[in-house]
């Protein structure tokens, strides 16, 4: 068994504070949704390690720049007085970008805002919101901030993760496929890659007769 501080020493960029919170779930949450072999393992904790900045956020932040904008989210800003309009407005920003699409109503609807990214692997979208509160019997429909809570923040991850089939990747090692099978393409691959190196490592250490990779 690995200590807390050698799990410390081996991931100096997780948010130790914010981890102990997520910890606890871990053991008992994956292996509801499949992921229980060291390699799927590995592969899940790395995405959510990447899309919640080390264990900094379980929810989107939308605090953009006019630049950033442009950058992001050209397709909705195509323009810089456009851009400028919405600049550090994470509201206005929510509400444009999400409208229309994922279940959500128009731009004036709220949608976007309302259901905008949250949990570790940010659960987006009215229809995915929808979803998972059938299957788990939680409201976050009408409250859609219960998906901050550590274990359901957790728990929503996990079963997008199965949603999306993301298992079947995991098991090939193709940590490109698991990737657009999270963010639609290979957005921060190179940090992704080095958390699967650290939980594959992790892995050989705590579970060293499975197979890991």
């Amino acid at each position: 068994m690995v200590s807390n501080e050698q799990m410390k020493t081996i991931f100096p960029k997780l948010n130790w504070d914010k981890a102990q919170f997520y910890l606890p779930f871990i053991p008992n949450v994956l292996p509801k949704f499949g992921i229980d072999t060291p390699l799927r393992k590995a592969h899940f904790l790395s995405q959510l390690a990447h899309e919640s900045g080390g264990l900094k956020y379980s929810e989107e932040n939308l605090n953009y720049s006019a630049q950033g904008l442009r950058s992001v989210f050209g397709k909705y800003f195509k323009t810089n007085e456009i851009a400028e309009q919405y600049a550090r407005k994470p509201e206005k920003i929510a509400n444009r970008v999400y409208a229309d699409r994922m279940g959500n109503g128009n731009e004036e609807s709220g949608d976007g805002w309302k259901y905008r990214g949250r949990g570790l692997i940010q659960l987006t979208g009215k229809d995915n919101y929808q979803s998972f509160a059938k299957e788990h019997g939680v409201d976050c429909v009408n409250n859609p901030d219960l998906i901050l809570d550590p274990e359901l923040a957790l728990t929503s991850a996990c079963w997008f993760w199965k949603k999306r089939n993301i298992n079947e990747f995991a098991d090939k090692d193709d940590v490109h496929m698991v990737t657009k099978r999270i963010n639609g393409g290979n957005n921060g691959i190179q940090d992704r890659m080095h958390w699967l190196d650290l939980f594959k490592n992790l892995y050989k250490t705590m579970e060293p007769n499975a197979k890991a990779a």
